[in-house]
């Protein structure tokens, strides 16, 4: 399937000091040229994937296992997505910080992609709110880990091992304001919540300046030729509004608890 995530949406001007993968901190002449994500999927060069691919099989199931095994007993939880540029004199990362405090003041954890901006903002909500503070950080050249607002903190290689993570184990999103990686992260819940992989599943977009255009253009260019149904607008909620967003995810997981 937020992405990085809304922690993709935006590289770091500055290079990280050290270089996260899985379990590994990296330097110097230790940092690899290319990331797994970039080795499973690159089909250019040699035939040399034929003998690593099966091997690789190995290290995906053990991200799996680890992310089942940490993330398992963390209770309702709300995904937090957002650009990582968004820094904390911007009015989205003092929404989010807010949103995210008092959906954990609730006692439901909150989950970002684990670095900086927005994602950053929504771990600080948790832990001021004395809730539990996730972020599942993803291996990339312009990250330096996950920001010291994680209280618990996984390191994934893998995307679409970290989507999983984030559908599993969310109840719902909060989609504040963010770039690619933020999208991908929202239309991936879109086709879950559609296909119905997952239900009970509300997904709110924060900021109707922002997401109007998109939602516009949903309305005129996918519903109206059809490739969408105009029930399909209504997998989301657009709000300005806190409390709506409160109360929209904790009716959501207090419904899923009886």
């Amino acid at each position: 399937m937020a992405e990085h995530d809304s922690s993709t949406d935006d590289p770091s001007p500055e290079a990280p000091d050290f270089y996260s993968t899985g379990p590994l901190r990296l330097h110097g002449d230790q940092v690899p040229v290319t990331t797994a994500d970039q080795s499973l999927l690159d089909s250019r060069g040699p035939s040399d994937w034929v003998h690593e691919d099966p091997w690789r099989v190995l290290r995906i199931q053990a991200e799996f296992v680890e992310g089942f095994d940490s993330l398992a007993k963390i209770g309702p939880a709300v995904a937090i997505f957002g650009s990582a540029r968004l820094r904390p004199d911007t009015q989205e990362y003092q929404d989010a910080r807010e949103i995210s405090r008092r959906i954990a003041a609730r006692g439901d954890a909150i989950i970002t992609g684990g670095g900086p901006g927005i994602m950053e903002a929504g771990n600080l909500g948790a832990s001021e709110a004395g809730g539990v503070s996730i972020g599942l950080g993803i291996e990339l050249p312009f990250e330096s880990g996950l920001n010291d607002h994680v209280e618990l903190g996984v390191n994934f290689r893998y995307f679409f091992v970290r989507k999983t993570m984030f559908l599993k184990y969310s109840r719902g999103f909060v989609v504040m304001p963010g770039g690619f990686g933020t999208l991908d992260e929202l239309f991936e819940a879109f086709t879950m919540v559609q296909t119905g992989k997952v239900t009970s599943f509300p997904i709110v977009l924060f900021g109707s300046a922002y997401w109007q255009g998109l939602i516009d253009w949903l309305w005129t260019t996918l519903v109206a030729s059809g490739t969408i149904s105009d029930r399909d607008m209504n997998l989301f909620t657009l709000t300005d509004d806190i409390d709506e967003v409160v109360d929209i995810v904790g009716t959501a997981i207090d419904g899923g608890r009886q």
